[in-house]
């Protein structure tokens, strides 16, 4: 559970923004998603190994 401290001179636009800032920032809908079906580790493992290759080939070459 999320908890912003709203403080007295505060709007309650100002709080929304920090509570949607902090939201993002813990991941909390992105592990939703992965918990909503199981994965074996050695998937998630070789999806990693995928995903920083395609990283490293597409955007690892670029001090040229």
């Amino acid at each position: 559970m999320l908890i912003i401290n709203i403080k007295d001179d505060e709007s309650i636009d100002r709080a929304l923004k920090r509570y949607k800032r902090k939201f993002q920032s813990v991941g909390l809908v992105k592990e939703l998603r992965n918990r909503k079906h199981f994965v074996k580790p050695s998937v998630v493992r070789r999806n990693e190994i995928i995903s920083a290759s395609y990283r490293l080939e597409k955007f690892g070459s670029q001090h040229d």
